[in-house]
Formats: C-alpha cells, structure tokens, sequence
C-alpha cells in the first residue's frame, strides 16, 4: 500500500492537474448531438477551448454563459436561462452539458435550480436535456469532473427498468477520462470480436477520432453516444467499468437498471487484459478468440524482449490517479520501480498502488523529490515537458493535455496491443540513454540536499520554483 502525502503548500506551482471544468466538458464532446455550456467566464471557455483544439486538433463545440464583472457579484442565473434558450432555438441539440466553473462556483450559483427557472419559463424545449454538473476548478481535476458529468447524464436520461437482459447481445462500456480515443476503438474492437454490441458512454472514440466529415461546419458534436442509445442501457447484458473514478457512475447505474457490472481499475498490462477476455468469455459465453490467443503471447514475447530494460528501471509518473494506477501496475509487472508518483488530486485507487508513495501535488513536487532517486525516464502529459527538460529526463507523453506531440489522442495503451507498444516504447527511451547519464540541467538543484522541507527535497537558497 503507497503511503499518500498530501498537499501542504498554500499555492500551486507549474501546476500538473487540468480543471474539473475541462473533464465535464470532455464528457459531454463523446455523446451524439451534444454542445457543453460552461457557466463561467469567456476567458473560462476560451482557455478550455484552446487545451482541446491543441490537444484533439480539431474543431471543438464550446459554449458560455459569458459571466462579467457585474453578474459574478449581482448573479448569473439569467445568463444561464438564456444561454440554454438560445442554444436550444439555434442549434437544437439532444443534450447541452452545463458544467460550472470556479467563477460561478463562488458566486454562488444554484445550477439545478436555473435549469428549472429555464423549464418553467420555455416549456417548449423539454424535448432537450440538461445535464448541470457542479464542477469547480479550484478542487478535483479533470478525471473527477469528467466522471461527474457520465453520473449526471446518467442520472438524467436513464430510467429505472427492470429490463436488463433483454438485449443479451449488448454490453455497455461506462468509461473514464484517463482512456484515449484511440483506447476506446480498441476496447470496441474487442468487444466486437466476441459477437457482442458495445455501447461505450461517452464514446470519444466515434466523436474526437480524428475523422473528415462532409458537414463544412456544426455546432454540435460529430458522433458520440447517442441520447436514446444511452436511455436505453437498462436492456443490456451487463456493464463494463474502466477506470476507478467512475464508481459512483456505476453505482448509479446498477441500480437504477440492475444491470450486472465487472470493474476495472485500468485496462493496461497483462493481468488487467487478462481478466477484460475472461469477462467478455463469460457475457458472451464465447472462447476467447484464437487472434486474442495470439496477441496474449506477443505481449509475453514483448516481455522477455523488454525486461532487460525495464527492469529495475526507475521511472517517475505524473497523472491523474487511474492512469496513473495504470501505469505502475504496468511498470511493476516489469520489474521497474516507480521512486516518484505525482497526482493531482486524492483518490481510492491510490491507496492500492503497489509503490513506496504518492504525492497530491504539482510539478514542482515531482522535480524537487526526482533530484535524488537516480531517475531514468518520466511519464506524463505536456504539463510535465519542461519538467523532464529541467531534469535531463527522456518522456513518455501520456495523458492529457497534449501538444507536443501529434496524434496523441489516437494512441492505445490497453489491451495486448496496446501493452505490448508501451512495453516498446518505454524500452526503447530508457535505451537512448545509459544508465548513470542522466543529470539535472538546473544549477539550483545543487543545493538540493542541504534542505528537506514537508517530506519532500526543497533547495535551501533561492526561489522554490525550479527555473
């Protein structure tokens, strides 16, 4: 069991996390028809808009409530009342995501309630939901609001029945923030090779791709789980749960519509793959399919041929907490360790981690406790770039936001194939640099040891920010 040190500085510095804000409204771009409104600022909208157009590098559906000066003290509940009357009379979705912001949040918005004064006051629009999600930036980070948002629409859009079954061939997929488009076709595929329907909520994987369209311009979302698909998730043969976050989603879930659920924390490495297909053989009552036979012994085969490089390789680790479960389970079945596990907010699943610790913190943490574990590569998204640059360190770009590399989203890292290039890659980047080479860039890590503050390194002159 890790022992989890919590945050203890008053303020953030080179912060890791993306905000609560931002995983709602990523929630809501994967399901059919759909445009989040963001109860916040312009500047709120706009800043999260520029993370997903430099991260997917598409066009993306972004709305606002465009609160000013005079409506965050006097109250914004009329912007709210007319911001979902004009996105309903001009665009017509099937959902509108209303996510809060650490504006409105402050202000004191009651974001229930305004989604009743806007019933009550245009009737004619209740063919449309809203889904209002409180999810104030200044707590959790983006895999806490990106489960909250699935739990909300849930909430909404599904009833109760006593159906589940009916349709033996479907399997619902409740999927969390930390997997990929690309993580979600694969998972689809997979599915798929069993004779079963997938029904992934959100379904990021039909919606930020990465496709052409004929459309020249929408308002809207292209593809995503589509609102009567979702409603009816009660008739399915049973539910699949990747990530740990999404609990209260699946709690939810099961029972309102009794449907049966098998739970995954994550879905990369041998282990965790191993019983998804042992899963899927029993929903299905299939033998696991001679490809995915296959696939299982290159991972083995990509083991053997790894292992002399990532064992005992020491490897830190910047994520939200379950990808950041997913890979040091992960790394721990190759025999590396893992010395320095950042995190951006505190979470169940990190008192399961098998490694020495894991700190609730910021960027400045994982650099000031990697001075002295002797590291030799970090993982984490582009937050985490010139962190690895300070520290002379190869990286992994994993996670989200990220720009510095392109086609990021499109990368899987579960199932047999997946594992088995991460296993390459991380083998290969601990091959471009030799052991014992690796050295921090910056002068001010010198000092390093002549202080030790809050359990973690800080340099004894100077700024505390490592620039």
């Amino acid at each position: 069991m890790a022992e989890i040190i919590k945050r203890n500085k008053a303020c953030s510095v080179s912060p890791l996390k993306s905000s609560q804000t931002i995983g709602a409204a990523l929630a809501f771009l994967g399901m059919g028809r759909s445009i989040p409104m963001l109860h916040g600022s312009q500047g709120c909208t706009a800043f999260g808009k520029v993370y997903f157009v430099r991260h997917f590098r598409e066009p993306i559906p972004l709305q606002t409530t465009a609160m000013d000066q005079v409506s965050a003290v006097m109250g914004a509940d009329d912007n709210v009342v007319e911001g979902l009357r004009t996105l309903c009379e001009k665009s017509r979705p099937d959902i509108i995501g209303l996510p809060t912001t650490g504006l409105s949040e402050t202000e004191g918005c009651d974001i229930h309630l305004s989604v009743r004064e806007f019933r009550a006051k245009y009737p004619e629009y209740d063919d449309i939901a809203v889904v209002p999600v409180n999810a104030p930036d200044y707590v959790g980070c983006l895999e806490s609001g990106f489960a909250s948002a699935v739990k909300e629409t849930l909430d909404i859009l599904v009833p109760e029945t006593d159906r589940a079954g009916t349709q033996p061939g479907r399997v619902n997929l409740l999927l969390g923030a930390a997997l990929t488009p690309g993580d979600v076709e694969e998972l689809c595929d997979l599915v798929e090779r069993f004779g079963l329907e997938p029904v992934a909520i959100p379904n990021l994987g039909d919606s930020l791709d990465g496709h052409l369209v004929e459309e020249e311009f929408t308002p809207l979302t292209l593809g995503g789980t589509p609102r009567d698909m979702i409603a009816t998730i009660g008739d399915a043969a049973a539910t699949i749960v990747v990530g740990a976050s999404m609990a209260g989603a699946a709690d939810l879930l099961a029972k309102r519509t009794a449907v049966p659920d098998y739970r995954f924390d994550h879905l990369m490495g041998l282990e965790a793959t191993d019983r998804l297909m042992m899963a899927l053989s029993e929903i299905s009552e299939r033998p696991v399919p001679a490809r995915l036979e296959r696939q299982r012994s290159q991972v083995q085969d990509a083991m053997l041929d790894t292992h002399f490089s990532i064992g005992k390789a020491r490897i830190a680790v910047a994520a939200d907490p379950d990808l950041l479960s997913g890979f040091c389970d992960l790394l721990s079945a190759l025999g590396a360790e893992v010395p320095v596990a950042v995190t951006s907010t505190n979470a169940p699943v990190l008192e399961r981690l098998d490694i020495p610790r894991v700190k609730i913190g910021d960027l400045e943490d994982l650099e000031l406790m990697g001075v002295d574990e002797a590291l030799e590569l970090l993982i984490g998204n582009s937050h985490v770039d010139q962190s690895a640059k300070r520290l002379g360190l190869p990286m992994l770009h994993a996670g989200f936001p990220q720009w510095e590399v392109v086609g990021g989203y499109a990368r899987s890292w579960i199932g047999y194939r997946g594992t088995r290039q991460a296993l390459f890659d991380i083998a290969n980047l601990l091959l471009e640099t030799p052991k014992g080479a690796i050295t921090p860039h910056v002068s001010i890590y010198a000092q390093h040891s002549e202080r030790k503050s809050d359990g973690i390194g800080a340099t004894a002159q100077g700024p505390r920010r490592p620039h």
